[in-house]
């Protein structure tokens, strides 16, 4: 097992004189490759691509002739390097998640202005409390401020969180409104106090005490996904039934359906970010490894790297390797970057179509933690059933072909 950082790895030489025997070295494979030029003080040339062997000719080869016959937007010559490059730097992704996570930490290295438009990374939609007011209130918000706020997210767009928010609000009773709340009893408030659907503080309609016992449930609801309001109604409707009351139990019946059907819109990726506590797999490189991505707090840990075929013959096996990595007492340390760079990576990743590897989170309110059983499993499907089989002669996946499963006999 291996952990670190992203870096870009391998470093050749770039010479004009042998660019043949420079282009056949390297790799054709994909990657983030970063030309540096040999002026000081010039910016370097950062790319992402699926074959590092083909950018490079592409990029650091003779100059295509324009051919004089072609229409004037055919004839614009293609970027070329070959003058200027003295080396390139470049990493094998193996990949599209380690691919996006190596050159965003490259470009905001490089360029910490323009970094975002240049990866064009958009703010996360995210639901946010604001416990600093007296008289809180949920909204979507794009910016994750250290305000002490309440955050859930993220999700696909601005409009699906603002329709979620709209469902879900109206199971609870807090305010909607953007007014600054006095306690007025003359007050002659809103639409949603006459329909009975907010406490109404605006004109006292409520202690301080109930309406913060209204918030802290809606905390609670969005922190477990709506577990907290659905637990709460079946309850509810228990003692109902028990007492005989059934057309009260009945009424919390067609409530909990209500709730169940708020909670179908809900995306699997939304989760009070403070809590956010998950592992990503993905294929590495490496042949027959993985590529575990911890994410703690919304924040994308270092990676690391698990071998499938050197472990086989390891005595620990792997799931008390993971065990023992997920579930370590030490602190990752905390990056550098902003942490809602690395929550619209997350939402990049996980809402793309089709999405590459898979995603596991830690559920503490179950008690069941990580399921291993189901991560292990998936690690076979991230790196195929080919990965298990023993090297030898007869098997013609251990030297980069493909095998068929065999059948049980």
């Amino acid at each position: 097992i291996l952990r670190g950082m992203l870096p870009l790895d391998h470093a050749a030489e770039f010479d004009p004189a042998r660019d043949e025997e420079f282009f056949a070295a390297l790799p054709p494979r994909a990657g983030i490759c970063r030309i540096e030029p040999r002026a000081d003080g010039a910016h370097p040339y950062l790319r992402r691509t699926a074959d590092l062997r083909r950018v490079c000719r592409r990029l650091l080869g003779p100059p295509e002739a324009a051919d004089e016959a072609a229409p004037s937007e055919a004839r614009r010559p293609r970027l070329n390097l070959r003058e200027i490059a003295a080396r390139v730097r470049y990493r094998i992704t193996g990949s599209t998640f380690e691919q996006t996570l190596t050159l965003y930490q490259q470009a905001r290295e490089l360029f910490p202005r323009t970094y975002r438009e240049r990866m064009r990374l958009v703010p996360p939609a995210l639901l946010k409390i604001n416990l600093a007011n007296e008289y809180p209130r949920c909204y979507v918000a794009r910016r994750i401020a250290s305000d002490g706020g309440f955050y859930f997210g993220p999700f696909p767009s601005r409009r699906a969180a603002e329709e979620f928010s709209k469902e879900f609000l109206a199971l609870f009773k807090i305010r909607r409104c953007h007014i600054r709340i006095r306690r007025d009893p003359s007050f002659p408030g809103c639409i949603y106090s006459e329909m009975k659907m907010c406490l109404a503080p605006c004109f006292a309609g409520c202690t301080k005490g109930e309406y913060d016992a209204e918030v802290a449930r809606v905390e609670g609801f969005l922190a477990s996904r709506g577990g907290s309001l659905v637990g709460e109604l079946e309850a509810e409707r228990d003692r109902a039934a028990a007492i005989e009351d059934f057309e009260r139990a009945a009424l919390i019946h067609k409530k909990h359906e209500k709730v169940g059907a708020v909670l179908r819109h809900l995306p699997e990726l939304p989760r009070r970010l403070d809590q956010f506590d998950a592992v990503i797999l993905q294929p590495a490189a490496d042949r027959g490894s993985v590529a575990a991505f911890r994410v703690r707090g919304g924040a994308i840990a270092d990676p690391f790297f698990v071998n499938f075929r050197e472990l086989s013959s390891q005595p620990r096996s792997v799931e008390a390797i993971l065990r023992e990595f997920l579930e370590s007492g030490t602190e990752p340390e905390a990056p550098a970057e902003p942490l809602a760079d690395h929550i619209s990576l997350l939402a990049r990743w996980f809402y793309s179509k089709p999405r590459v590897g898979e995603m596991f989170f830690r559920e503490t309110a179950s008690g069941a933690a990580w399921p291993y059983r189901r991560i292990l499993r998936a690690c076979g499907r991230v790196i195929g059933p080919q990965t298990f089989l023993p090297p030898g002669p007869g098997n013609a996946s251990s030297a980069g072909g493909t095998s068929r499963p065999q059948k049980n006999k």
